[in-house]
């Protein structure tokens, strides 16, 4: 703690001096004193991170960085020091009206400490995706901020798309991000009260049913013309709007319009649908209600029962402000303030859910689960941790500009947090791999534990096999000269005695013998390998590319013309024994090739098979 101690950054000068003394300690030694994590360790960390020193020109500090990020408790204290302080009025108060800006996370106008109320209204017609994960993240932030209340409200209103299943799988993964809700609520609960307000709209005047084909409104709306239903009397309305609640063939050519200005200037304002019949039994009440609400209607009405106070949503529905704003006034209910916020854009990437049912609908992917999809479930499945996607996200902070963003710097920040933490394995494409024969080797086949991960002893060991003929790669056999000595990692040196080829140049087979007294640090090439033995797993390797081949696909663009045709690719390998002993979920490092987590783990001698999915890395050439 004394060599800690003496160090304080004032400038950058400091921090640089800070830097080369910690780099030069840290070269022999995995932390800062002894073999074990001490409080030197955490000292240097919050010094660091307290002043956001970059660490990633000095690779044994930016090592012990990564490593102590990727520990659950560090990870946390990252977020509560990336996150801005409590807003405070000029009184010294909590009262977020008169706070200054919070830099990515502005202070929400009008809000009072223990009185905020946000909701995270998800449609269950589909996965959790990663745009949904960052409004999930932001109400969540400002609930937690000013110590309010956060509501988890399913928007179950369209009986046609809406599945138990989806409810369950965004449960499922809202609980994977570590996002906690006060309240479950769903908007089914409110339906008779909806229909109670709808009628009420009816008899005040404020809505009219309108028998027009979908075709004719839509030409009406784009001449600024008013539907020839507008001004009916209100008996007529009411009988019509008991036609449609009915479910009869002549309610199911109704639908119900708020009466509003067919000409206005705001398109969403000219006389909008509130109201119109499913015949779909619904996943909840059944065949109960044959009329539903649509979102303009049924969300500000219940967030108003419901007692939020900040209404957070994307700003791709800016324009529909005006509609929101009409609804609160008309019913007479108490106001909701609506705070927008940018939508995640990602280059190459789909989160329409619309668009990503037409993958599954024909079977280009597994599911909503498929490790190619940006959904939370596909990409944890990727590989991504949950620390990654929630620091990711948050760090977009409350913006209102929409940036196309490369996910790639999703994957950089993941491998950040990875790589200190995930052992090292190896494998051998079966396609390529190349005997080669150490003719001076000992006979038969040895076994010697290796560290799981030379700069992270806590991961243990595994058992790496040694045999008379090895494996390597073709790439590294081309790479091969006669005579060359070359390293073999967790072995030692070999000189290359004969390299044989085919006709078309390739490398067949190989020979060599040991020379373990040669120095690793005079070879040039430096390979893996595999002991081939009886007892070699058979893995595949999945490799998923990415939805689409445009980098930014405009909302008409055909799905059929960008879809990416190689989506997945999968290799067949040989695997490290060692492979056997992992579980599901599991993630590692096949060295020489990437970061890869365990999809079907090892089963039994009878079923070998291994399925590897590889996790980007942040360097993809698209």
């Amino acid at each position: 703690m004394e060599f800690v101690q003496q160090y304080k950054i004032t400038d950058a000068a400091a921090a640089a001096s800070l830097l080369e003394k910690l780099n030069l300690h840290l070269g022999l030694r995995s932390f800062m004193a002894g073999h074990h994590l001490s409080l030197a360790d955490i000292a240097i960390w919050a010094l660091l991170s307290q002043h956001h020193v970059d660490t990633s020109g000095h690779a044994h500090v930016h090592r012990l960085l990564n490593y102590l990020n990727a520990q659950p408790a560090f990870a946390d204290a990252r977020s509560y020091l990336a996150a801005p302080p409590a807003p405070a009025a000029a009184d010294g108060s909590k009262a977020a009206a008169t706070a200054k800006s919070t830099g990515k996370y502005p202070p929400l106008p009008g809000a009072e400490e223990g009185k905020v109320v946000t909701r995270f209204p998800p449609e269950p017609s589909g996965y959790l995706h990663i745009g949904h994960a960052k409004a999930a993240l932001l109400n969540e932030y400002y609930a937690r901020h000013y110590k309010g209340k956060l509501i988890l409200r399913f928007d179950d209103t369209n009986p046609a798309k809406e599945k138990t299943e989806y409810i369950e799988s965004i449960t499922r993964d809202l609980g994977r991000l570590g996002i906690k809700f006060d309240q479950v609520t769903y908007t089914s609960d409110y339906f008779d009260k909806l229909k109670d307000i709808a009628e009420k709209l009816l008899k005040e005047g404020k809505a009219y049913i309108d028998m027009s084909t979908k075709e004719q409104i839509k030409e009406m709306r784009l001449k600024l013309q008013a539907s020839p239903y507008r001004d009916q009397p209100l008996d007529t309305n009411l009988s019509l709007w008991k036609e449609m609640q009915d479910g009869t063939e002549k309610g199911l050519k109704c639908v119900f319009r708020a009466k509003i200005d067919p000409a206005n200037k705001n398109g969403v304002l000219r006389d909008p649908n509130l109201y119109r019949v499913n015949l779909t039994p619904h996943h909840r009440t059944g065949a109960k209600y044959k009329v539903y609400p649509t979102y303009d209607l049924a969300c500000p009405v219940v967030d108003s029962i419901e007692g939020v106070t900040h209404a957070l949503r994307s700003n791709e529905y800016h324009d529909r402000n005006a509609l929101w704003d009409w609804v609160l006034e008309a019913t007479g209910l108490r106001y909701v303030r609506i705070e927008d916020f940018s939508r995640l854009a990602f280059s190459y990437t789909l989160l329409s859910k619309r668009k990503l049912q037409w993958f599954v609908d024909r079977g280009l992917v597994e599911n909503w689960n498929d490790p190619s999809f940006p959904t939370v479930s596909g990409l944890l499945r990727r590989g991504l941790t949950v620390e990654a996607l929630r620091e990711f996200v948050i760090s977009q902070g409350a913006s209102k500009s929409i940036v196309l963003m490369d996910i790639e710097k999703l994957w950089t920040l993941n491998k950040q947090l990875l790589d200190p933490r995930v052992p090292r394995y190896i494998a051998i494409t079966k396609a390529n791999a190349v005997p080669f024969t150490l003719t001076n080797a000992p006979a038969g086949v040895t076994n010697k534990a290796q560290p799981r991960h030379r700069k992270n002893p806590a991961l243990g060991t595994r058992i790496v096999t040694y045999a008379p003929v090895i494996l390597l790669e073709q790439d590294d056999a081309q790479a091969v000269k006669v005579g060359e000595e070359v390293t073999l990692m967790y072995w030692g040196n070999a000189i290359v005695t004969d390299v044989e080829k085919n006709t078309a140049g390739l490398v067949v087979s190989m020979k060599g013998k040991l020379h373990l007294e040669g120095n690793v640090k005079d070879t040039k090439l430096k390979l893996t390998w595999l002991a081939k033995v009886d007892d070699l797993l058979d893995i595949s390797l999945l490799e998923c590319g990415n939805l689409i081949t445009k980098k930014s696909p405009d909302d008409d663009d055909p799905i059929e013309k960008i879809v990416n045709s190689a989506l997945k690719a999968t290799v067949a390998a040989y695997g490290d024994p060692s492979l056997r002993t992992l579980n599901q979920g599991e993630q590692i490092q096949l060295e020489r090739k990437g970061y890869y987590i365990v999809d079907q783990a090892f089963i039994s001698s009878l079923d070998r098979q291994i399925v590897l999915i590889h996790t980007p890395d942040g360097h993809s050439d698209h």
